[in-house]
């Protein structure tokens, strides 16, 4: 997740290491953070063999986008591209989401194909690669990250190199997102989604985050909000909506004929509107109203939004969602 932006969704990853000695490898592995996905190969060609068939999802290019047909009188060179937005949520349920590999941490001496060239072998450009190396290789991987073949290197001596590492790994584990993600961030952020890249909001949206332990999210339509999850799975939503739609909201409720007391509420801005049984508004099925609307915070970014946390939302089925602490101890057995 970038400071300036909020990724339109976020999930751990995993992160392949790669070293001829099985003895580092241990010893590395027990360093390591444990909230850390990771997959040890002592064997380069094992490694390359399992990164290519680690990440055969389809780029949320694909996923996500697709041609619009509006009619036959559109003439062939206009196309229209749309964006699949309950999609974007429906992530969540891919139980494989957390295999997908972002990072390779892989050592320059090995005795088939040293680190550089591993690097230039990787199947998917996409992930990120950092080159652990010895002093004397320095000269040799300041060349590769200039050439753009690794994305950094770390030196096996420094005394710090753990934590070097575990804070390298989780910086490129957002660039991998970013990456992946640039497109469709750009086309989120037109229209009510604005506060995707907001970097007041975005700042928020980190402490909000932090305070819930949240380690997945997905953005939601209908409402406008984000889907978060922490690492057991427990599921929160961020309710995010304007002036404009506060406005819509009041608009289709008094056409619908709603009780003068919810016109009012929703006249407050002290109050975000979540009707989930319908369609995101209210309809005179919504008999005991109240139970629809949040206390809403007010926040001033590029302009004002109302936000609320909805703790275990109604309307979202992630009974069966594997959590991340379900993958780790997959992984660990």
């Amino acid at each position: 997740m970038s400071d300036y932006q909020i990724l339109p969704f976020y999930f751990p990853t995993t992160v392949i290491f790669v070293d001829d000695s099985t003895d580092f490898l241990v010893n590395l592995s027990l360093q390591l953070s444990p909230e850390l996905a990771f997959q040890l190969y002592d064997s380069s060609e094992s490694a390359l063999l399992a990164l290519r068939g680690a990440n055969n999802m389809t780029t949320p290019l694909e996923r996500f986008f697709s041609c619009f047909h509006a009619g036959e009188d559109i003439p062939l060179s206009h196309h229209v591209i749309e964006i699949n937005l309950d999609k974007i949520h429906r992530e969540v349920y891919n139980e494989f989401r957390f295999e997908q590999v972002s990072v390779v941490v892989v050592d320059y001496d090995m005795p088939n194909i040293n680190g550089i060239d591993f690097c230039r072998s990787i199947p998917d450009t996409a992930i990120k690669k950092v080159l652990l190396t010895g002093k004397a290789d320095e000269k040799i991987a300041v060349m590769a990250f200039n050439e753009g073949i690794i994305d950094r290197f770390i030196l096996k001596q420094d005394k710090a190199v753990i934590n070097v590492l575990n804070k390298t790994i989780r910086e490129l584990q957002r660039d991998y997102f970013n990456g992946i993600e640039r497109m469709l961030a750009d086309a989120l952020a037109v229209g009510s989604h604005s506060f995707l890249q907001d970097a007041l909001f975005a700042a928020e949206f980190q402490k909000i985050c932090s305070e819930l332990r949240i380690v997945e999210f997905y953005l939601s339509s209908n409402p406008d909000g984000i889907l978060m999850l922490n690492s057991a799975g427990v599921e929160s939503l961020l309710l995010v909506i304007d002036d404009s739609t506060l406005i819509s909201h009041y608009e289709i409720a008094y056409d619908q004929g709603a009780p003068d007391e919810l016109l009012t509420a929703l006249k407050s801005n002290q109050l975000v509107p979540y009707f989930w049984k319908t369609q995101g508004n209210y309809t005179p099925s919504c008999h005991n109203w109240r139970d629809f609307l949040y206390p809403a915070t007010e926040f001033k970014g590029k302009q004002w939004y109302y936000y609320s946390i909805v703790k275990n939302p109604p309307g979202y089925k992630t009974d069966t969602v594997l959590s991340y602490n379900e993958f780790i101890d997959h992984l660990d057995q």
